[in-house]
């Protein structure tokens, strides 16, 4: 049940962060996501009645266990330092164009 709604979540948004709200790197991704002006979808697993189970199905679809676990046009890739890894290389912006989530006149 809990892989489906992931996934069924992941299909659905050109972005989800897989979030815990008291986690420092889950936060550095979100206002990230907040200062580029990308439309996500946040799904905070500490809040969720089924967070844990999520998280036990993200972990065994993605073999990353921890959060955030960050998807960009139903694509998995990663967490914090993957994100950031992106933006550094400047590939972040066109993924996060491609996945509709951006407008155009974003700067990176």
């Amino acid at each position: 049940m809990a892989i489906s709604k992931a996934q069924d979540l992941v299909s659905s948004n050109g972005v989800v962060v897989f979030s815990k709200t008291y986690c420092p790197y889950c936060t550095s991704v979100k206002k990230l996501f907040n200062d580029l002006g990308v439309t996500y979808k946040t799904i905070e697993l500490d809040v969720e009645s089924d967070g844990s189970e999520i998280q036990s199905a993200l972990a065994e679809w993605t073999k990353q266990r921890t959060v955030p676990n960050v998807f960009i046009g139903g694509e998995h890739i990663g967490g914090c330092d993957s994100t950031f890894a992106l933006r550094k290389s400047g590939k972040l912006v066109p993924m996060l164009t491609e996945a509709k989530a951006l407008s155009v006149s974003a700067s990176s």
